[in-house]
């Protein structure tokens, strides 16, 4: 999917949402543990109820990979029925890889030849070698960790060298390996304040953004520091729409809350003048 194709979706449902699936064995409704794969009929009900507000999904491997092999079956399946059902759909594997070369190779293998996601995330901090092989992907995405909304992102993040920040650095280095075409960035919402910045040092690249919704980021802030002539923003809410509900309606009560979301980036995608 090119960034072009992105736009598009995001003109043609008003929306920049993307819908995180951290789906949680001990938080969806009790009744689905009695069918024969829970996570996966959680996720089906959940995608079946936002994929027309929504332009992409964000699995979180970690409640996947903590059930083990049901769990990657689980992934799977998830996977699979977005690509067969909803081909629109941008599929991001929120992994948070990086190692060596050989050992990144075979993460990109694992997510972009067997399971057929769009995109991965990414760490960044063992450099260029180990990032290079996801790169090297057609149509396919790295999502770089550049600025997170965790505590302990001012550990490292903003130590500073001389006039730059090391996240800064960051950027700047890590945008000399790929294009706007095959690369993106995580900038937590909760440093909304801080995208007008980053936006100086990438203007034209897509940007991933948690933490809005449960984790308290403002919409409005991120919109206006981060919005590009391509609206260039994927804000993810995972929470606050996946578990707005816990009862046999949970994926209406899901729909609900993603379409309060849409509505409000209908209103600011309008006020940039890109619909």
């Amino acid at each position: 999917m090119t960034s072009q194709n992105l736009f598009e979706n995001i003109r043609r449902k008003k929306s920049f949402l993307c819908v995180g699936l951290d789906t949680d064995i001990n938080k969806i409704p009790r009744f689905l543990l009695d069918t024969t794969d829970p996570l996966f009929a959680f996720n089906k009900q959940i995608i079946d109820a936002t994929h027309d507000v929504a332009v992409a999904y964000k699995p979180n491997l970690a409640f996947y990979e903590s059930l083990g092999v049901n769990g990657w079956n689980s992934l799977e399946k998830t996977v699979n029925y977005l690509r067969y059902n909803y081909p629109d759909i941008f599929i991001i594997a929120d992994a948070k890889r990086g190692d060596i070369g050989n050992t990144s190779a075979m993460y990109a293998k694992a997510f972009f030849d067997h399971m057929e996601f769009d995109a991965v995330t990414v760490a960044p901090y063992m450099g260029e070698d180990s990032v290079k092989p996801f790169l090297t992907y057609l149509d396919k995405w790295v999502i770089l960790l550049a600025l997170t909304s965790n505590k302990g992102a001012a550990d490292f993040q903003y130590m500073q060298e001389g006039d730059e920040k090391l996240y800064e650095r960051v950027l700047k280095k890590s945008s000399e390996w790929g294009t706007t075409e095959n690369l993106m960035y995580v900038v937590g919402a909760t440093k909304a304040e801080m995208l007008a910045d980053i936006r100086k040092i990438i203007p034209n690249h897509f940007l991933l953004v948690p933490g809005v919704g449960a984790q308290g980021g403002s919409l409005q802030e991120v919109a206006k520091n981060g919005m590009n002539d391509q609206c260039g923003l994927l804000v993810n809410s995972s929470r606050g729409i996946i578990y707005a509900g816990d009862g046999e309606d949970f994926a209406d009560k899901a729909r609900e809350a993603a379409i309060q979301v849409q509505k409000e980036m209908e209103e600011l995608l309008k006020q940039s003048n890109l619909l």
